[in-house]
């Protein structure tokens, strides 16, 4: 037989998470930006795990050198996207309202999802 107060201790436990996903082309400026949003967190007291990085994401593109005669010589370029995955365990008013005020570099691409 359960009562209410270990109902709503449970949902605590298992409770919201707080995964903000971050992209960037540049990993110097990514990881910068992670440790803003880490610090920031912690400084409320937050539970946080991560930063997990995800695979990159490369792109990459083959343009012919000339635009007339040399079929075969060719330039290759590419674009990598670095990923990082953050989760902040049972967020509170505070710690949400201060990461919405965080200013971070332009570069970098931001998804916040409350599971």
């Amino acid at each position: 037989m359960t009562t209410k107060a270990t109902e709503s201790a449970k949902t605590l436990e298992g409770g919201q998470k707080l995964r903000i996903r971050v992209r960037a082309y540049e990993h110097k400026i990514l990881d910068a930006s992670v440790k803003q949003i880490i610090d920031t967190a912690m400084r409320y007291d937050a539970k946080v795990v991560g930063p997990i990085p995800l695979p990159t994401e490369v792109k990459k593109y083959t343009v012919n050198r000339s635009s007339f005669v040399y079929k075969d010589a060719r330039e290759q370029f590419e674009m990598r996207m670095h990923k990082r995955v953050i989760e902040i365990m049972n967020p509170g008013a505070k710690v949400v309202e201060a990461l919405t005020n965080l200013s971070l570099p332009s570069g970098v691409n931001i998804d916040v999802k409350m599971v």
